[in-house]
Formats: C-alpha cells, sequence, structure tokens
C-alpha cells in the first residue's frame, strides 16, 4: 500500500479499538483492567495516521511553491500497489461489524481446568449467601480444603460444561491478559441439582462446600465439587470471563 492507504487503515485501526474500549466489545478480547491501555493505543494509532498523512502531503505543497525544474518523467519509478493488499481490511471490518462470542463449553471441555493456588486466602466479606467467583471458591477447596468456607452458603454463577459420561460442571474461563490465554475453572456439582443441563446454559447456584473432589481428564487437574441446594438459570453476565485477581 502507499502511505495515504497504510494511513486510512491505521486511523480505522484506531477508530476500532476506540470503539472497543468506549463499549463493553473490549470485554471480548482482554481483562477489564486493561481498558485504560487500550484507549491509548487506539489514541496513539489515529495520532500516527494523522500524521502519516501531514508528511506525506507536506513535500507536494512545498514543490509547488519551488520554481519549475526540468521535466522529468517520473512513470518509470512508480510502482503500482497490488490491489489483494486491500483485503487487510477485512480483518478490521469484522472487528467493528461483527463481535465474536466469549469462549464457552466447546474450548472448556477441551482444556484441562487451570486452577492455580492463590497467594492467600483473604478473610470472606459477611452476608448470607455470600459471592464467589469460580475460580475463588475452587481455589479455597482445594489448596485451603474449605477451611476458610466453614459451613457459609455460598453462591456462584457460571455456565455448564457436560463431560462424556454427562457429568455437570459449573466454568468459568479465566484471563491472565486477553481471550488468547483464557483458561477454564470447573466445580462439579452434587445435591439439588437440575435434572437436565444443557451446555453453555448459565446457572447460579447456591450450596455448601464438600470435600469431594475429581480429576479433570484432559491434565488430571483438581475439580472440587459444591453441594448445591438451590440453582436457577441467569442470563449470561455482563463479563462473561473471570480474572485470576477476581
Amino acid at each position: 500500500m502507499n502511505r495515504q492507504a497504510q494511513a486510512a487503515v491505521l486511523f480505522l485501526v484506531g477508530g476500532a479499538v476506540l470503539h472497543a474500549g468506549f463499549t463493553d466489545l473490549y470485554l471480548r478480547y482482554v481483562k477489564a483492567g486493561l481498558r485504560p491501555l487500550l484507549l491509548v493505543a487506539g489514541i496513539v494509532l489515529i495520532v500516527a495516521a494523522i500524521a502519516t498523512v501531514w508528511y506525506e502531503l507536506r513535500p507536494r505543497a512545498t514543490q509547488e511553491n519551488q520554481p519549475e525544474r526540468e521535466p522529468h518523467d517520473q512513470r518509470s519509478h512508480a510502482h503500482r500497489e497490488p490491489r489483494i493488499s486491500w483485503l487487510l481490511v477485512l480483518p478490521l471490518l469484522a472487528l467493528i461489524l461483527v463481535a465474536p462470542p466469549a469462549l464457552g463449553s466447546y474450548s472448556a471441555m477441551r482444556t484441562g481446568t487451570a486452577l492455580q493456588q492463590p497467594w492467600g486466602f483473604p478473610t470472606l466479606s459477611a452476608g448470607d449467601p455470600l459471592r464467589l467467583s469460580v475460580a475463588d471458591y475452587a481455589g479455597r477447596a482445594v489448596y485451603d480444603h474449605g477451611r476458610s468456607l466453614g459451613d457459609r452458603r455460598i453462591r456462584i454463577t457460571g455456565f455448564i460444561t457436560l463431560d462424556r459420561n454427562g457429568a455437570p460442571y459449573l466454568t468459568r474461563m479465566v484471563l491472565n491478559c486477553c481471550a488468547a490465554d483464557a483458561q477454564p475453572v470447573k466445580i462439579g456439582l452434587s445435591g439439588q441439582i437440575p435434572a437436565v443441563l444443557q451446555p453453555d446454559t448459565w446457572l447460579e447456584v447456591t450450596g455448601t462446600y464438600t470435600g469431594k473432589q475429581t480429576r479433570d481428564p484432559v491434565n488430571d487437574g483438581a475439580i472440587p465439587f459444591i453441594d448445591v441446594s438451590q440453582a436457577r438459570p441467569v442470563p449470561a453476565p455482563h463479563n462473561e470471563y473471570e480474572n485470576w485477581s477476581s
């Protein structure tokens, strides 16, 4: 592409990044804490596009004010850019027009649970039931053996995944940085669970800690259970991903 075309693509990419950053679309790509950096990146791209156009047009304006020189055939130095290079714009249009869905059960059941041992177990807040993330409950259940959970009633939201035998897990995809490194954390369900569960259905469960565990058949990782006393379908949350720090 020539410089003007490059500037146009830069401008469109910057605009798409700003559009994603000012809306909730960015949550499909990166963790929520990276929003300020995403906005800065979009502004930098737009400024770079404007500067590219300005530097490209500036020599032409200078040449018009200079005395006429000997004619020179510049056609021999011209290079015609292949039109196929404009296909680079297609991924950009997809970014603007198509919002990719968050990773769900298909990815989760083909990836082993990625539960990590927390640095510590902060004191839980008051209230009954206590709302926890999937990663927080799983970490306390496996690495603290439920001591910090006790007999408290816990409320957790996640989507349903089913293993090869049809056993249900409450799952969330957890991010380190962006959707490219998303990995699942799974919790087994026991107790009063619905008789029929469909993959990718979002469920809010209320229950208590149980020492029951199983091993993930993909990577042999530990999967804790929760003893469910109540479960109900819910809409997908505003942010379908969790962070390790959440």
